[in-house]
């Protein structure tokens, strides 16, 4: 069962299509990254899962149960664009005013522990309006874990974090996952910082879900391979699957192929040779994870809405 799936879900504002049919699949004890460039749907997707704001079709389902509009599964905790906090209060007594809320049992060890989790200790009594941006975001991801959440949406949550800051989230968000069994939805532009952490992904791309994969699929798609273009591609193939049968072959348009596994060049030059066949251009070629996923991301451009 997934902890997150979505069918058909579809928002508009002003006319204009944000969300377009989207199908997604968070499952149990991902880590799962959301990527898409500015516009493409990443914070409304988050605040339609969070119940921040009702779709106008599709249906939302979180650990096995179908939400209403607007409705907050109860085992979600979520960190959606700035955190939500008191500014005239300090780290500690924002973290008391969530945790007696939520009717936590020993609140006071619980924000406590929290706060120290995200570096935030020596802080506690300060006022948060005098917080840095990273301090508040941290903030933000403490608030978000009390309660212990079997699910958390975390929409862009390194922001404004320096390296050292960054590390210690990601750290945690790992420990979560891999301790306690925390789902986590992740957005982030930063791909650098989700490759870190990920287990799955999903591109959107023009209001739309364009892929989901698994970070061993992604490892794959970017890993070295050879590139080949001959004058004879589709017989280059027949030849290639017989004589080099542990190479992973794909037909690309411009009669070239794409060659992955353990074979070398030499090898694939000596085939083709031997049935015939004139060799353009053989080279190796070194994956790119951030080409590969702007690639998928497309050239949508940059909106106003996420």
């Amino acid at each position: 069962m997934n902890a997150i799936e979505t069918i058909g879900l579809a928002k508009s504002f002003h006319r204009r299509r944000v969300i377009d049919g989207l199908d997604l699949h968070v499952g149990r004890g991902e880590i799962y990254g959301l990527i898409g460039k500015n516009g493409s749907g990443k914070s409304t997707t988050m605040k339609l899962i969070a119940g921040l704001m009702p779709p106008d079709d599709g249906d939302i389902f979180v650990l096995g149960k179908q939400l209403a509009p607007c409705e907050a599964h109860p085992r979600v905790g979520t960190l959606i664009e700035h955190p939500g906090v008191y500014p005239d209060l300090s780290a500690f007594d924002n973290m008391m005013v969530k945790a007696l809320a939520l009717g936590l049992v020993g609140p006071r060890v619980a924000c406590t522990q929290l706060l120290a989790a995200v570096d935030l200790a020596g802080a506690g009594k300060q006022k948060v309006k005098r917080f840095s941006a990273g301090m508040k975001q941290r903030l933000g991801v403490a608030l978000a874990l009390l309660g212990d959440p079997d699910v958390l949406l975390l929409d862009e949550p390194l922001n404004g974090l320096d390296p050292e800051a960054a590390r210690d989230i990601r750290d945690l968000i790992v420990r979560l996952n891999r301790e306690c069994g925390v789902t986590v939805l992740i957005s982030s532009h930063i791909l650098d910082q989700l490759e870190r952490i990920c287990t799955a992904y999903g591109v959107l791309r023009d209001s739309k879900l364009a892929a989901e994969l698994t970070a061993d699929e992604v490892e794959r798609a970017c890993a070295s391979c050879l590139m080949l273009r001959c004058a004879d591609a589709p017989r280059a193939l027949a030849v290639l699957s017989e004589r080099c049968p542990q190479a992973h072959l794909t037909a690309l348009p411009g009669d070239e192929i794409r060659i992955e596994g353990d074979v070398d060049a030499e090898a694939v030059g000596a085939a083709l040779l031997a049935e015939g066949i004139a060799v353009l251009d053989l080279h190796r070629a070194e994956g790119d994870r951030e080409a590969f996923f702007v690639d998928l991301m497309g050239d949508s451009g940059t909106e106003s809405a996420a």
